[in-house]
């Protein structure tokens, strides 16, 4: 396997950025529908901080994709692919990559709002990007709860569209997504020639 996509494959550096922002991904949903609901005190504060610095993570790792995909391109549609689900798989790409950025940034507008301090795993302050406000907190905390779900849903959409690709059509939309060497197309097998020798049928007949 390539680090660099080729017309056929995401590369290695591809697969590796998608599968663990897909991972990270994941670990929100489960913190973020959970820790509302923690008991006030220390472990729910980590369990926030944690939350933030994961979102961090996503938008840096994101970033890093993009530019990699501006670098290193991206595989040509998958042969028989009909130009209308094309059209959607871009759409569906584009919304994914801005909601991986409005919700990173969403969330640091609520939390600059709340005049919280941000940190990344305790190891560095971020900078708030708003001054504090109850409007614009209200606002940021509604718009980061919806674009949750809408990616939630797309999320949803493109995973079942791969796997329908996988299972009813039969090509490489998933698997070229996936860590491994493609299988090699095995090769058709060669008709042996036809025998030159003559059959018993075909000899002369003894003389008596």
């Amino acid at each position: 396997m390539t680090l660099k996509n080729t017309d056929d494959r995401w590369g290695a550096v591809s697969q590796l950025f998608h599968w663990v922002i897909v991972a990270l991904i994941l670990v929100m949903a489960y913190i973020g529908l959970t820790m509302g609901d923690l008991p006030n005190g220390p472990r729910k504060i980590n369990i926030y901080a944690l939350h933030k610095s994961i979102g961090l993570t996503i938008l840096a790792l994101v970033v890093l994709r993009v530019l990699w995909r501006v670098y290193a391109g991206a595989p040509a549609p998958v042969p028989g692919t009909p130009t209308w689900q094309q059209r959607i798989a871009s759409v569906t790409h584009f919304l994914l990559y801005a909601l991986l950025f409005a919700i990173p940034l969403s969330g640091w507008v609520l939390n600059s709002s709340a005049g919280y301090p941000l940190q990344w795993f305790k190891l560095f302050n971020l900078p708030a990007i708003t001054g504090r406000s109850d409007g614009v907190h209200e606002a940021a905390e509604g718009a980061h709860e919806l674009l949750f779900w809408v990616l939630v849903a797309l999320v949803v959409a493109h995973a079942g569209a791969a796997l329908y690709h996988h299972l009813f059509q039969g090509d490489t939309t998933l698997t070229r997504m996936l860590p491994g060497r493609r299988k090699a197309p095995t090769p058709a097998p060669v008709a042996a020639p036809a025998s030159s020798s003559p059959t018993p049928q075909d000899s002369p007949d003894e003389n008596p």
